[in-house]
């Protein structure tokens, strides 16, 4: 069969990577995609929010299978588009997408099906929103209500910084996401990451996983797309999965029915695990990035056969299987990133960095120019390992790290410690 990968990033490299392992698909196409999708995918020319195009590419193609990674198509409608024209494609369609489209919608929502998240009010007004966190004091979180690359929220400690920050997002910083903004309490704790294929009231788990969002060492400085991540994380034991499972996953599938918005494809629950006990900070209607790349490492059945399944109705016929291994993913980005950086860099030594057989590197923003490897956006690669333990595999990883090199290469060196103290804890 022929699959369609939808997305230009890691989240796509890694999906790409693991779709190729299917003896059922004999064909992958990417749009765009990047160099390293490139090298296993044909290029398709076409951008991954020209939803016309793409209809008109997989007709003509024939493809059999579309796979969506990012927020935006999904949001633009996309599976609708797709589902009209009789292609088979696995996501969400556009009125289940607010869910991560509008935080506004997504906070109404679980407060409506008592889905524990923290306190918030909404706001389309700088100056009520301003005399709220007066009032409330900090820190607190600031969020733009809408798509933002996952740079839309912001940790604000200081009064004079919350204010900034909102004075900012209604002067358009996120140009029509942030015309609306959620400001809600901050909340401590471990962050972690639930994902699951899901289809209508029912749900598969994938494997549990823990993102890093901050750009710095220690969980300082602003927040990024997700600077590295390890998969399975000890933060979600089973107790703690089961409460995840029935009090957050399945309440959300049923509240969508309920609202008309039945979902479809991947969802995402990022979660604070804490004092106040598990809280939904933000719900993605897709696989994270960086989180997919070391969960794809980790999943050894095939992946194209449980989401055919799922899309025929057989989810209670998905059964993965995991590996027993840790995989850690660490994101080397380019000087600046999340704020304005240089592209153009040239890349060396992925080849030496992959020769460990335990090493997979993923492209996000990537490209070919004159020959060469160079640097095309903020996140640049995703260097991923496998070992038997945690430690292991965090040996591993930055030992192929530092290996790659570009101008400018920037990467936290602490991916995956949050789990190790758990672990040396037990």
């Amino acid at each position: 069969m022929k699959v369609l990968i939808v997305g230009n990033g890691g989240r796509e490299h890694a999906l790409a990577w693991k779709v190729k392992q299917s003896p059922l698909v004999k064909k992958i196409y990417s749009a765009k995609g990047n160099a390293g999708i490139w090298q296993i995918a044909e290029k398709v020319n076409i951008s991954p929010t020209d939803v016309k195009a793409l209809v008109d590419f997989a007709r003509r193609e024939e493809i059999d299978l579309t796979i969506v990674g990012p927020e935006q198509p999904l949001s633009e409608g996309i599976v609708d588009a797709f589902e009209e024209a009789g292609l088979k494609i696995f996501g969400h369609r556009k009125d289940a997408s607010i869910l991560e489209a509008s935080k506004v919608y997504a906070k109404n929502f679980m407060k409506k099906y008592n889905i524990p998240t923290a306190f918030y009010e909404t706001f389309d007004n700088e100056k009520k929103a301003i005399e709220f966190v007066k009032k409330v004091g900090t820190p607190i979180v600031i969020k733009a209500d809408g798509l933002a690359a996952g740079k839309g929220v912001i940790i604000a400690y200081t009064q004079e910084e919350a204010v900034n920050t909102i004075k900012d997002m209604f002067a358009g910083k996120f140009g029509e996401a942030s015309k609306r903004i959620v400001i809600e309490e901050f909340l401590e704790g471990e962050e972690a990451s639930y994902i699951a294929m899901v289809k209508d009231n029912k749900l598969i788990p994938m494997a549990t996983s823990q993102d890093h969002k901050r750009v710095f060492d220690y969980d300082k400085g602003p927040n990024t797309g997700g600077m590295g991540a390890y998969s399975p994380t000890p933060i979600i034991t089973q107790e703690i999965e089961k409460h995840i499972i029935e009090k957050i996953m399945y309440p959300t599938l049923e509240g969508m029915i309920k609202e008309g918005k039945a979902l479809s494809g991947f969802l995402y629950a990022g979660l604070m695990i804490g004092a106040k006990g598990i809280n939904v900070l933000e719900f993605n209607v897709r696989m994270g990035d960086p989180e997919t790349q070391p969960i794809m490492r980790r999943l050894e059945s095939d992946l194209v056969e449980h989401i055919l399944d799922i899309l025929e109705g057989n989810i209670d016929r998905v059964k993965p299987k995991w590996s027993d291994k840790y995989s850690i993913g660490v994101v080397l980005a380019s000087k600046g990133y999340p704020n304005s950086y240089e592209i153009g860099k040239e890349i060396k030594g992925i080849q030496e960095a992959e020769k460990d057989k335990d090493i997979v590197v993923f492209h996000s923003g990537t490209d070919i120019k004159d020959g060469k490897l160079v640097t095309a956006g903020g996140r640049v690669l995703t260097v991923t390992a496998v070992g038997e333990t945690l430690t292991k595999a965090k040996e591993k990883v930055y030992q192929a790290v530092e290996k790659i090199h570009f101008e400018g290469m920037h990467y936290r060196t602490d991916i995956g410690d949050k789990g190790l103290k758990y672990l040396k804890a037990d």
